[in-house]
């Protein structure tokens, strides 16, 4: 399964793709939200789904559980609804974007069925979805190639066994702190962000040096096919200090940490150029 967020009319959707089944699971708390505008869309749902119940509605019974990011950046349990069970539910609810949520559902699924045959849609549609909200030409293009190399670690982390969300954040954070001298958390306080993704706010050159540390981290992790999680760790630390190596040759010749506090309030400065 993978989570992704989508995005109605600038409202975030939390989402995730059954491999399996071929079908998305949406966030029944999101929907709620998206439809309603209430700013308690939980009590919402408590009070639908009791609803739903006394009524013998066979949605209660659809319902499932997931564990998807939540505002604070951990993992919790999260009621979703498959797409055929969110249309479902979108009866129960009396609100003028039923309509357009329901074209936009439909989008959704069109989208990643064409991404399933055509990797290179995912791609392009990414460049589109950071080009809308304002980064440069160059910066989208090292991001892109981020995403690649982050999923080719990932993947990498799975084939040794190591499949928990928590256990995927330690291992990045202690690759991070390897390269940056920061913790993911101390990084994201540099640049004043909180639940923000962190690659979003980074420059182009703390990208290529985190894509590095991350491309070698993957190389090693290959070669010396680990066991165990502590075995991973050493290893992502070993990835995090090459990156590091190649950042301290960059810090000395240009004079200055290349550790910067911008963010992407600021999208035009994310893209440091040559002549800087």
């Amino acid at each position: 399964m993978t989570n992704k967020i989508k995005v109605f009319e600038n409202k975030n959707v939390r989402t995730v793709w059954d491999v399996e089944e071929e079908d998305w699971y949406f966030s029944v708390v999101d929907v709620i939200e998206v439809l309603t505008e209430t700013d308690r869309p939980r009590k919402y749902w408590n009070d639908l789904k009791k609803k739903l119940s006394v009524e013998g509605s066979e949605l209660s019974e659809k319902i499932g559980q997931l564990k998807l990011q939540a505002t604070d950046g951990k993992m919790r349990m999260t009621d979703v609804l498959s797409t055929k069970n969110i249309l479902r539910l979108i009866q129960s609810i009396p609100s003028p974007k039923a309509e357009p949520f329901k074209v936009w559902l439909a989008q959704v699924g069109s989208e990643r069925l064409d991404e399933i045959a055509d990797p290179e849609k995912a791609i392009l549609r990414g460049a589109e979805f950071y080009r809308a909200k304002g980064y440069t030409e160059k910066w989208i293009n090292q991001r892109l190639q981020t995403i690649e190399m982050r999923k080719e670690l990932t993947d990498e982390w799975k084939n040794r066994g190591i499949e928990q969300e928590k256990d995927y954040a330690i291992l990045t954070n202690e690759m991070t702190k390897a390269w940056s001298g920061l913790s993911v958390k101390e990084y994201k306080n540099l640049k004043g962000i909180k639940k923000e993704n962190l690659r979003d706010n980074m420059t182009n050159i703390e990208l290529v040096l985190n894509m590095l540390a991350e491309v070698t981290t993957t190389a090693i992790s290959k070669s010396k096919e680990p066991e165990t999680f502590n075995e991973s760790l050493s290893i992502a630390k070993e990835g995090g200090s090459v990156a590091k190596n190649a950042r301290t040759d960059i810090e000395n010749r240009i004079g200055k940490t290349v550790i910067s506090p911008l963010n992407a309030k600021d999208k035009p400065a994310l893209e440091v150029k040559d002549d800087d």
